[in-house]
């Protein structure tokens, strides 16, 4: 069994040679130079040997502090090499994104080849409506929808949203538009809001903001989740109060029609990682992206 100094000391040692300065070995390895020559001294204790003259400065090396140095620079670049082409293999897997169904469904979906062509980067889509644990997991990023960031990991800003009154070209075919109280005459789709504390966009709210008075209608299909509810609104079904930013292509394509103006505030889309995501270049490069098209 080999029987080696401890590592720390080792690093301390290799750093302090490398630069022959030990605040600077201290920046690089987040410590104090107190605590470097401390591991330094606790070294040159168990090898019986001094690696450094000190006095008078600035410090060099002893002659058998030449000896050691070579050998653990050495060491330590093939261990970083080694390291480094592992995180290579890790970077030629896709990156893997957990979206909601709706987003995946409606925005990431038809974008797919886009990104691909322009970015290179080959995502694998994790689609499902619970958030995912970053730190417990093989997910590489999250996109999630809040009005502000946490206060852990990275948080990158993608686009922000807003609640519009959407149906099928055909509603406006059987019903005449032309007001805001006119959309409320019309057949009413609601899901559920996963807003915690925060207060549901709904028709109600939509009524206020619209400056109407009257009596809102009960709705007449609700659904518990966003992507049931556009689907029936592009189903021919009634109106529905949905992302601005889910709801863009359908619109875009003609199969949606916003009815008013009138809307009310969302969240924003982030891309979320974990702070040391070894892949948050490739993140930031999606969030760009996804910026640049939407």
């Amino acid at each position: 069994m080999r029987r080696l100094p401890p590592l720390h000391a080792l690093r301390a040692f290799e750093a302090a040679a490398r630069h022959l300065h030990f605040a600077r070995a201290a920046e690089e390895l987040h410590l104090t130079p107190t605590a470097i020559s401390h591991q330094i001294r606790q070294l040159e204790e168990i090898l019986e040997v001094k690696l450094f003259h000190r006095y008078p400065r600035p410090i060099r090396l002893s002659a058998e502090g030449e000896s050691l140095y070579p050998v653990l620079r050495e060491s330590f670049d093939r261990v970083a090499q080694a390291i480094s082409g592992l995180s290579q293999l890790d970077q030629d897997r896709p990156l893997t994104v957990s979206v909601t169904v709706a987003f995946a469904s409606f925005w990431l979906m038809k974008r797919l080849p886009a990104l691909q062509s322009q970015t290179g980067l080959n995502l694998k889509i994790e689609a499902d409506n619970r958030p995912v644990d970053l730190s417990g997991s093989d997910v590489d990023f999250a996109v999630r929808y809040a009005v502000h960031p946490g206060t852990e990991n990275q948080w990158l800003p993608l686009f922000n949203d807003s609640l519009i009154p959407l149906c099928a070209p055909e509603v406006l075919r059987r019903h005449q538009v032309k007001e805001n109280a006119d959309v409320l005459r019309l057949p009413l789709i609601q899901y559920r809001w996963n807003c915690g504390g925060e207060v549901p966009p709904n028709w109600q709210r939509w009524s206020q903001a619209a400056g109407l008075t009257g009596e809102v209608p009960e709705v007449t299909q609700h659904f518990s989740e966003e992507i049931n509810a556009i689907d029936a609104a592009l189903a021919g079904q009634g109106v529905v109060l949905a992302s601005s930013v889910l709801a863009a292509s359908a619109v875009a394509a003609g199969h949606l029609v916003r009815l008013s103006e009138t809307e009310l505030p969302g969240r924003t889309f982030w891309a979320v990682c974990l702070s040391e995501q070894p892949r948050s270049c490739e993140v930031e490069r999606f969030a760009t992206w996804a910026r640049s098209c939407n």
